[in-house]
């Protein structure tokens, strides 16, 4: 058959038994003509305006070419690796997650602050960042004694402090860092001091190289800068630290605007509310060869120092009376209970 020839591949098989007339004419023939233009001569029965007969083997091979056709020749489309998104795409995304984790945790976990003056030193020094943990406050923690916590001014403490201009840039930057807690804030207004007394307590120092004393027990302060002595400045007390609030004292004792100086400017004698407690100052994290955790001297854990204390035995007496009482009038509630069913059975 032409077809098959312009095909280059010849004339199909002849099978014993039949003729030599084409296979187009041939009943037993056609299956095997149909297989072959099919597979391989479809360009000529184009050409000739006769349709090909796709038989199975057409159909399986037209099958594979379209798969590999849609596919790309790489297995199609389930097997393309994706395309990984750009780095610039990818960077705002980052930045984002960044500052709102940084937000958080400078709002429920930890805040950095910069120490301001010498007021604390030699604990901390000008310059430092300090960690101030603001977890625990949310779980009902309260300052205790011998923590160095930050607080806002109560009013009056830092006076008016001029504003300073570092710029549109600079400050723009300053609001930004500060917003996420990298930074301290140039509005806000913060002090950091160590809690000496807290609520129910009463803390005095009579000057000289007194010690302070606080419940009657006199503290050993080994924190306190050198030369300096515990209250020799600025003598108090005795004060009783009304509840919900703190007596807090610099280390720097002569360098240091504390509660002592600040006892006139209301009725609360210079002590801080517990709702201005920012956090307390957990550890120096900059610059890293001063880095140290910020503990409670041993001082704060002798025995009978806390007001809590001094209040348990009336505590104790208070507890056991209570059982005595309800066990008193129920006895005189059964006896006029008594009483009355006699009095019902002699009428």
């Amino acid at each position: 058959m032409a077809v098959g020839a312009h095909s280059g591949h010849g004339e199909p098989e002849k099978r014993p038994g039949r003729t030599d007339e084409p296979a187009g004419q041939t009943p037993g023939g056609a299956p095997d003509e149909a297989m072959s233009q099919g597979v391989h001569g479809q360009a000529g029965a184009r050409r000739e305006g006769a349709p090909a007969v796709p038989g199975p083997d057409a159909r399986h091979t037209e099958g594979v070419d379209g798969a590999k056709e849609e596919g790309g020749g790489r297995g199609g489309r389930g097997s393309e690796p994706k395309k990984q998104r750009s780095l610039w795409k990818e960077l705002p995304i980052l930045i984002v997650v960044a500052l709102v984790l940084a937000l958080l945790i400078k709002t429920f976990l930890v805040q950095a602050f910069s120490i301001p003056s010498e007021s604390m030193q030699n604990t901390l020094q000008r310059g430092d960042r300090v960690l101030v943990d603001k977890l625990t406050p949310w779980f009902g923690s309260k300052p205790e004694r011998g923590e160095v916590v930050v607080f806002h001014d109560p009013g009056g403490w830092l006076g008016e402090s001029p504003a300073t201009d570092n710029g549109p840039v600079a400050g723009g930057i300053q609001k930004v860092l500060s917003f996420i807690g990298l930074m301290p804030s140039a509005e806000e207004k913060d002090l950091i001091k160590r809690v000496i007394a807290v609520g129910g307590d009463t803390v005095e120092c009579k000057g000289n190289n007194d010690p302070v004393v606080v419940n009657g027990k006199p503290l050993n302060e080994p924190y306190i800068f050198p030369g300096n002595t515990p209250c020799g400045d600025k003598p108090f007390g005795p004060i009783k630290v009304p509840k919900g609030r703190i007596w807090v004292m610099g280390d720097h004792r002569q360098d240091s605007l504390d509660s002592r100086y600040h006892q006139d400017l209301d009725r609360f004698q210079g002590t801080v509310s517990e709702d201005e407690v920012v956090g307390r100052a957990i550890v120096v994290a900059w610059p890293l060869n001063r880095w140290s955790t910020l503990p409670v001297p041993s001082t704060f854990d002798q025995k009978g120092l806390g007001a809590a204390g001094a209040a348990a035995p009336p505590a104790l007496g208070l507890a056991g009376a209570v059982p005595l009482v309800l066990w008193r009038r129920r006895r005189l509630l059964n006896q006029a209970g008594e009483s009355a069913k006699a009095s019902r059975r002699a009428d």
